[in-house]
C-alpha cells in the first residue's frame, strides 16, 4: 500500500494484522518427558529460535528497507517485549519437550540491553538428563568487537554473522548504512579471539548485486576456521520487494566455487540442517579439515519443510511454527496469567502436535506475487529473527 505525503510516495506495511494471534488449541494431556514430541508430519521440535528485539541498526534491502522501516517507523513499546524472566521461563518450557538448542536473534540481540544477562540464564537451563543446551546468536556483527569476551563469559557457546560481501562499497550499499565492512571483520576476530567456537558467516546472495562476491568471501574464509554459508535470497514478509529472478541458485554457487576451490560433499551435522556441508578437497580429492568448509542454504530452490524441527518465539511472545508464517499463537498472555509451568508445557505440546506448515514445498504452486495479485502476508524476517 502506497500513501502519499507531499509529492512523497510512502510504502506501509500493515504488520499490525499480522501480529494477530490464532487461537489457542486445546491442551495437550499431562505430559511426562518424552523425546517422541511430533507435529502433524511426524517432525520433532528441537531447535527454538528466540527474537529479542524488533530493533535493528541495518537496514538492508531483503530484511528492512529504509522506506519502510524510516524513522517514524512504530517499534514495539518496551512494555511489550518479553522479560529475560519471561523468555527463560518459557525456553524452560520447550527444553522439556525435546528443545536442545536456542538461538537469540532480532532484529539485532546485540541492540538489546544487558543481553549477557539472559544469555546467563538460558546458559544455566539443563534437559531432563541434566546436560547444557547449545546456546548461539545470530548477528550483524556491528556491536560484536565490543561484546564478544562478555558473551563469552555469560555463556555463549557460538555465533554466527551476517556479512554480504568484503567489498565495502557494496557491504556499504546493502546494509544502507554506510557501516563499513572493516568493522564487521574486526567483530568475527573479537568473536574468534574470546573462543566462542563454530563461527559462522552467513552471506544472503542476490544475483545482481554482491553474487560477484561469492568467490572473494570463500577466499578470504578459507581455513581461517570460519564457516562461510551462502543463502538464496528468499521472499521472508512482505517488504522486501522479492522476485525469483534475483535469486542465484545454490547449485550454480557450487559451480562457481568449484571452478577455483574444489569441493568435497560432506555428510549433514546434525537432523534438520538447513545447510547443505561440502568441504574444500585437498590434491587427492579428499575433504581438508584444515581448510575448513562451506554450506549453501537452498530455501527458494530446495524445500527442506520435510525434517524441519524449528519454532520461533518473537520478541513480543508469539509462537511462529514456519519463518514464512503470516501468524502466530500467543503465548505472552499465558506467561503473564497464572498458568503454571506445566500447563504452559501443554499448551506449547499442543500447538507443535497440530503444526503443518510447508510452505516452502507449496511455494512453486502458488501464483506469483503481482499487482493483481498482491504480496502474501508474511511475518517479517526482523519480527521473528532469520
Amino acid at each position: 500500500m502506497l500513501r502519499h505525503n507531499g509529492g512523497m510516495s510512502e510504502r506501509i506495511i500493515p504488520l499490525v494484522d499480522l501480529r494477530n494471534s490464532l487461537p489457542l488449541p486445546p491442551p495437550s494431556a499431562p505430559l511426562a518427558w518424552s523425546s517422541s514430541l511430533q507435529d502433524v508430519r511426524g517432525r520433532p521440535l528441537h531447535d527454538l529460535r528466540i527474537s529479542v528485539t524488533d530493533r535493528c541498526n541495518f537496514r538492508c534491502s531483503y530484511c528492512m528497507p529504509k522506506e519502510v522501516f524510516h524513522k517514524d517507523y512504530p517499534y514495539l513499546p518496551h512494555s511489550d517485549l518479553l522479560t529475560f524472566e519471561e523468555i527463560t521461563r518459557t525456553a524452560q518450557a520447550f527444553v522439556a519437550l525435546g528443545v536442545r538448542k536456542i538461538r537469540l536473534t532480532g532484529g539485532e540481540p546485540l541492540l538489546r540491553k544487558n543481553i549477557e544477562v539472559l544469555i546467563a540464564q538460558l546458559a544455566a537451563l539443563r534437559t531432563p538428563e541434566g546436560l547444557p543446551l547449545d546456546i548461539t546468536l545470530t548477528t550483524n556483527g556491528s556491536l560484536l568487537a565490543r561484546k564478544a569476551q562478555a558473551l563469552k563469559d555469560a555463556g555463549l557457546q557460538r555465533v554466527t554473522v551476517s556479512l554480504d560481501g568484503l567489498d565495502d562499497a557494496i557491504f556499504r550499499q546493502m546494509n544502507d548504512v554506510d557501516f563499513p565492512v572493516a568493522d564487521v571483520l574486526a567483530g568475527i576476530d573479537a568473536a574468534q579471539a574470546a573462543g566462542l567456537s563454530s563461527i559462522k558467516v552467513n552471506m544472503v546472495v542476490k544475483r545482481g548485486t554482491n553474487d560477484h562476491e561469492i568467490l572473494p568471501m570463500a577466499r578470504h574464509f578459507k581455513g581461517s576456521g570460519v564457516t562461510l554459508r551462502f543463502i538464496e535470497y528468499m521472499d521472508v514478509g512482505a517488504t522486501n520487494g522479492w522476485r525469483m529472478d534475483e535469486v542465484l541458485p545454490s547449485a550454480q554457487v557450487i559451480e562457481r566455487l568449484q571452478a577455483e576451490l574444489p569441493l568435497v560433499a560432506l555428510r549433514a551435522s546434525a537432523p534438520g540442517e538447513t545447510a547443505q556441508r561440502w568441504g574444500y578437497a585437498d590434491a587427492q580429492g579428499l575433504f581438508d579439515p584444515s581448510q575448513g568448509e562451506i554450506g549453501v542454504i537452498s530455501s527458494v530452490t530446495q524445500a527442506f519443510c520435510g525434517d524441519c524441527n524449528r519454532a520461533r518465539l518473537s520478541t513480543e511472545g508469539q509462537l511462529y511454527l514456519c519463518l514464512f508464517a503470516s501468524q502466530g499463537y500467543d503465548l505472552r498472555s499465558l506467561i503473564r496469567g497464572s498458568l503454571s509451568d506445566e500447563a504452559l508445557r501443554q499448551q506449547i505440546a499442543a500447538i507443535w502436535q497440530g503444526r503443518s506448515d510447508r510452505y516452502s514445498e507449496l511455494r512453486s504452486l502458488m501464483p506469483p506475487d503481482s499487482e493483481q495479485a498482491p504480496a502474501r502476508k508474511r511475518v517479517e524476517m526482523s519480527y521473528i529473527g532469520g
